[in-house]
């Protein structure tokens, strides 16, 4: 069955760094689109970015642009997330998205919190 496991989430200073990671298993990878999604206390989980099976096409949230690189390594079945220029409301529980023929599957998530 489809697995999606995400680390890489953390506490991290204003304007510092962060680079998620989703392992994917249980479909071809290279086959579906990924995004990232996010979902902080007391809001709606929103698209933060997404990724063309090849990799050749991507979008982001306009929050994120120029902040954030979406990325995938076919070979590895890898999904990454760089976050760069972090600001407190970046904070969330960062997951990973793919939708695979009768099913919208997520990660358990990681958290990732911009505070000094």
């Amino acid at each position: 069955q489809v697995q999606l496991v995400e680390s890489g989430g953390g506490l991290v200073q204003p304007g510092g760094s962060l680079r998620l990671s989703c392992v994917a298993s249980g479909f071809t990878f290279s086959n579906y689109r990924m995004s990232w999604y996010r979902q902080a206390p007391g809001k709606e989980r929103e698209l933060v970015a997404g990724i063309s099976p090849a990799g050749s096409s991507t979008n982001y949230a306009d929050s994120v642009k120029g902040r954030f690189t979406v990325s995938r390594d076919n070979a590895k079945n890898t999904l990454l997330l760089q976050m760069n220029s972090l600001k407190p409301e970046d904070t969330a529980v960062y997951y990973c998205n793919t939708r695979v023929p009768g099913r919208n599957c997520w990660g358990q998530g990681t958290q990732v919190t911009v505070s000094s």
